[in-house]
């Protein structure tokens, strides 16, 4: 059976790993009967993960002629003698309209209706939800004739179930060893505390008296107001060698921003960068901070777009080792600022073009991710905007396992 890529745009990706057989199309009948069945329509349908019915309801609705799908034989019929490449190209609008995220592109999506009766396609790979249009006939249709909900498996259910039975016992551990802990370090201050009585000498009353002035120590604070002047002067030069301190770190950041984005305002070959930035002497992380902040400080709505304008100054600066990780942390840390919620909303969409360009390996984004979700900023919403792409890599990566 011959196969092609799902989606004009994607017709020539020799690497495309979505397939969908060929159309093939025969002419049955004669005079006012004659008809076109699509002969393995049934298969196209399974490889897009719709129903069969909706394509052959979409080919009568946009021909103008009668259709039909026999949930028994698998037939689809349109009345009329109409040409595969005809019927083909319907297909792509229909792939189009109710196959494809409108956000990504990606055919791996699932149709959702809403409380209030309107068709949308979720996306399984960048989370976005595309409305479908209202107007056309086969939403009509999808609204009589909804999908049929995913059953999960019991194999699922029970795995899920094994998960937080482990996670509840996992926490019940560690409660029990903090009690033993802390009942630990207790019975050791006891014991520091008997010793100590046991060893210190008892004094008299008399030896008290005497020994009240010697040695010259002072056993109370000095609360005269010279003392506390004082003290308040140590005080306040340590704190201010602190602030200067903060102060000088700070001007070194912004020193090494402002450094980038005048770089960048050159206009110099992007060839260049990779020599640009391997002459900074700060540490990868911070000068990968100061990169992306100046690529794309102030940028909310149109955070994808953007990043598919500078797609190539993020690929020049990642090909060293370790560089993708810098990246994606730079990526964390701009989407979990505050006032930053426009572009957190579009984090998923970027970090799948970034994949899809080639500039993050799917293991490099798959390890950021865990060590977020278990690091210092795992309440940022980053990791909940890229959890769907996440979860799409993962199933993809168990696919294609499976399959090897």
């Amino acid at each position: 059976m011959a196969l092609q890529n799902i989606g004009a745009s994607n017709r020539n990706d020799a690497f495309y790993r979505y397939k969908m057989p060929k159309m093939v199309t025969k002419t049955e009948g004669k005079g006012n009967g004659i008809k076109t069945n699509i002969v393995n329509n049934v298969d196209i349908a399974k490889a897009l993960a719709r129903p069969a019915s909706y394509t052959t309801k979409y080919f009568g609705c946009e021909l103008g002629a009668q259709s039909k799908f026999d949930e028994k034989t698998g037939t689809s019929l349109v009345n009329g003698a109409h040409s595969t490449s005809k019927l083909a190209s319907l297909l792509e609008a229909f792939i189009k309209r109710y196959v494809q995220c409108y956000g990504c592109g990606n055919p791996e999506t699932e149709i959702v209706i809403t409380k209030s009766q309107m068709v949308n396609l979720k996306c399984a790979a960048c989370g976005f939800v595309s409305e479908c249009d209202m107007r056309d006939k086969l939403t009509t249709f999808i609204l009589k004739n909804p999908p049929e909900a995913k059953k999960v498996g019991k194999d699922k259910k029970a795995m899920r179930r094994a998960e937080k039975e482990r996670v509840k016992e996992g926490e019940a551990a560690d409660e029990a060893m903090k009690r033993l802990k802390k009942k630990d370090g207790c019975s050791k201050v006891s014991k520091k505390d008997a010793s100590d009585e046991e060893v210190s000498p008892k004094h008299d009353g008399s030896a008290d008296d005497d020994d009240d002035d010697d040695d010259g120590i002072q056993w109370q604070t000095d609360t005269s107001r010279e003392a506390a002047e004082k003290r308040m002067k140590e005080l306040s030069a340590a704190t201010a060698e602190m602030v200067m301190i903060s102060l000088d770190e700070e001007e070194e950041k912004k020193s090494l921003g402002h450094e980038m984005r005048e770089y960048l305002k050159k206009g110099l070959p992007i060839s260049e960068l990779k020599a640009f930035i391997s002459s900074l002497s700060e540490p990868p992380q911070e000068v990968m901070d100061a990169l992306f902040s100046a690529l794309f400080d102030g940028v909310g709505k149109d955070f994808l777009k953007e990043a598919m304008k500078k797609k190539d100054y993020l690929a020049a600066a990642t090909q060293e080792e370790g560089s993708q990780m810098h990246l994606l942390n730079s990526f964390g840390s701009f989407c979990g600022k505050s006032g930053n919620g426009e572009a957190v909303k579009e984090a998923a969409q970027v970090l799948k073009a970034l994949y899809d360009e080639d500039v993050v390996e799917e293991e490099i984004v798959l390890e950021w991710y865990q060590k977020g979700l278990a690091g210092a900023d795992k309440s940022s919403p980053v990791w909940k905007s890229v959890k769907p792409f996440v979860v799409w890599l993962q199933s993809a990566e168990s696919e294609s396992e499976g399959e090897a």
